[in-house]
C-alpha cells in the first residue's frame, strides 16, 4: 500500500486529511481508535509547518506519504521546504504533572506524536525537512 497527498500550508487543507487517513484505513482494515490516534497525529503535524516552517502570507507546498512495511507497519513521511527544524530535538519539554493553566505553550502536539507512535525521526536533507512516523498495526 502507497498513499500521496499534497497540502498548502493553508489551515483550510487539514480538512483534506481524514479522507486520506480514511483510504489507508479502510485498505488495511484498521480499528476505530487507531484511525482517531493517525488523524491527530497527522494533524498536528501538519499544523506545525502550515504555522512554523514558512514566512506568513507564502503559499508553499508540503508532501505526505503513507506506505506499509511488510504486514505490521504504516509508515508516514511528512516532507516541506521550511526552515530548518528538529522537531524531536528543538521543540520544547512538555511537562505533563503540571496543570494545563500552568504548562509553558508549545510542544504538546510533538509529545503527543512521540507517545501515539512507535517510531519518530527527523532528517533534513536536500534542503528539506523529512518527519518519518511509524505505528505497529498489528500489535
Amino acid at each position: 500500500m502507497k498513499r500521496e497527498l499534497t497540502l498548502y500550508n493553508e489551515v483550510k487543507q487539514i480538512g483534506l486529511l481524514p479522507d486520506f487517513i480514511k483510504e489507508v484505513s479502510d485498505e488495511l482494515g484498521l480499528d476505530e481508535m487507531l484511525i482517531f490516534n493517525l488523524n491527530l497525529v497527522l494533524e498536528e503535524a501538519v499544523t506545525n509547518v502550515i504555522m512554523y516552517a514558512y514566512p506568513k502570507g507564502e503559499r508553499h507546498s508540503m508532501t505526505l506519504k503513507a506506505w506499509t512495511e511488510g504486514e505490521d507497519v504504516l509508515a508516514f513521511e511528512l516532507k516541506d521546504q521550511g526552515k530548518p527544524f528538529d522537531p524531536i530535538k528543538e521543540a520544547p519539554e512538555v511537562d505533563t504533572t503540571l496543570s494545563a493553566e500552568e504548562r509553558r505553550i508549545g510542544g504538546l502536539g510533538i509529545f503527543l506524536i512521540q507517545q501515539m507512535m512507535d517510531e519518530v525521526s527527523y532528517r533534513y536533507e536536500n534542503d528539506s525537512n523529512i518527519l518519518t512516523m511509524k505505528k505497529n498495526i498489528k500489535a
